[in-house]
């Protein structure tokens, strides 16, 4: 935050060596590399950064993608102060210290402060509510980070004083464009080091990547320490990059691919019935240190999206266990998502909740209108209705054998459309036979 807040002994470093992928930051917009849509030349944000009426910002996008750098070049452009927290190892407390500091800032120098919080997702309710005041009265402008949906993540009243800006991973060739500079910069990059890549090798890191500009530069950073060290000026050769990338890499990046890969497989098992499958991609993420509230949402989806009405049960099973997630944690909470993943990945599978969702949805974008309220069905309860006819020829089921009775319940123009089809799965078979006798 700065030498108003920590105080660094004469004599001694005030960081480690920074590791390429931090020296070969961007120190402008201009050499900012992907992104163009957010922050490209006439793009709203740049036109907000240019006027120095920059907004609190949430960039949500995955691992990478410039999110930290574009919140530093920023701050910038506003003349502002930054001051940088990581959700992960900050408090209430440190939130206040920013937040003295900004004020400190502005009586002493007149100029703002850029809060930026690194994974704002990871903060608390609590720790979320305590910035609200400071973002309401100006104190500070807030930039949070986020590989996680904002609209689960982040508590509406901060959202609804944030913009959230959308970063996508970068592109193949802009990860390539940003290893050459690597490679050709001899002050901030590795071209002192007189290494060399032989052929493909460049184009192998930026496929491992995956769109990941900070893996791609640590992994080049890796790739060229170990074939100079001790003097060596040996090939960077594709072999030794793929050797690299599998010998660095954890048990499961929560932060990267990785992330997104174990999800899909882990929703892949529930869908295909395979208890054992999910138990084990289960079992994974939560040895590599994932999110288990990310763990308990994606399961609480296929519990809707797969299983639905086959068995209802299982969505109650699993919104359950994420409450408990919350309530008590990790690692007792383990057990409770175990108990929930048997549950959805032996169940019996529908996705007829899923596909008549879909179906409607579609029929109202493609209308390109609304279609009213039929009168039968409009309410009836407040005293000038009837007298507009709403409600005339309205059938109450419960006044007819077994509380059903053939009615139209759909706008005149969507008459005799289907949108739930039931399965002949579990508790859906039932459905299925009932609404057969029906028509």
């Amino acid at each position: 935050m700065g030498d108003d807040l920590f105080e660094i002994p004469a004599g001694e470093a005030s960081h480690a060596p920074r590791p390429l992928a931090d020296r070969m930051r961007p120190r402008t917009l201009d050499e900012l590399v992907g992104q163009s849509g957010v922050i490209g030349s006439g793009s709203p944000l740049r036109k907000l950064a240019q006027s120095e009426r920059l907004p609190s910002l949430i960039f949500w996008g995955p691992p990478g993608s410039g999110k930290t750098t574009l919140a530093r070049l920023l701050a910038n452009t506003q003349n502002a102060a930054f001051v940088e927290v990581s959700a992960v190892s900050s408090g209430v407390a440190d939130l206040r210290a920013a937040i003295e500091f900004a004020r400190r800032e502005w009586r002493a120098r007149k100029r703002r402060t850029i809060l930026f919080i690194d994974e704002v997702h990871r903060f608390s309710k609590t720790q979320q509510d305590a910035i609200l005041p400071r973002v309401e009265d100006g104190t500070i402008i807030v930039i949070g980070s986020t590989t996680e949906n904002p609209a689960f993540e982040v508590i509406p009243a901060l959202r609804s004083r944030c913009r959230i800006v959308r970063l996508e991973g970068l592109e193949y060739g802009d990860v390539m464009t940003i290893l050459r500079r690597a490679m050709e910069d001899a002050e901030r990059g590795v071209a002192n080091l007189g290494a060399a890549l032989g052929e493909g090798a460049m184009e192998a890191i930026a496929k491992l990547s995956g769109g990941d500009a900070r893996a791609a530069l640590n992994l080049l950073e890796a790739a060229v320490e170990t074939v100079t060290a001790g003097g060596a000026r040996d090939l960077v050769t594709v072999a030794l990059v793929e050797r690299l990338a599998k010998d660095t890499s954890i048990l499961y990046d929560k932060l990267g691919q990785e992330h997104y890969d174990h999800a899909s497989a882990f929703q892949k098992a529930l869908r295909g019935s395979d208890p054992d499958g999910a138990i084990y991609w289960l079992a994974k993420m939560i040895a590599g240190g994932e999110d288990p509230r990310f763990i308990a949402r994606r399961l609480i989806i296929t519990a809707s999206e797969d299983v639905g009405l086959a068995d209802p049960s299982a969505l109650l099973v699993a919104v359950a266990a994420a409450e408990a997630v919350d309530r008590i944690g990790l690692p007792e909470a383990r057990i409770n998502l175990a108990h929930a993943v048997l549950h959805v990945a032996t169940a019996p599978k529908s996705n007829s909740a899923y596909l008549a969702m879909d179906r409607a949805l579609e029929d109202i974008q493609q209308s390109g209108h609304s279609h009213p309220v039929p009168d039968h069905l409009k309410d009836t309860s407040y005293k000038a209705a009837k007298g507009f006819g709403f409600g005339k020829g309205y059938k109450y089921p419960h006044d007819h054998p077994g509380h059903w009775v053939a009615q139209d319940y759909l706008p005149e123009e969507l008459k005799g459309r289907v949108y739930y089809e039931p399965s002949d799965q579990g508790r859906e078979a039932g459905i299925k036979d009932k609404r057969e006798k029906q028509k």
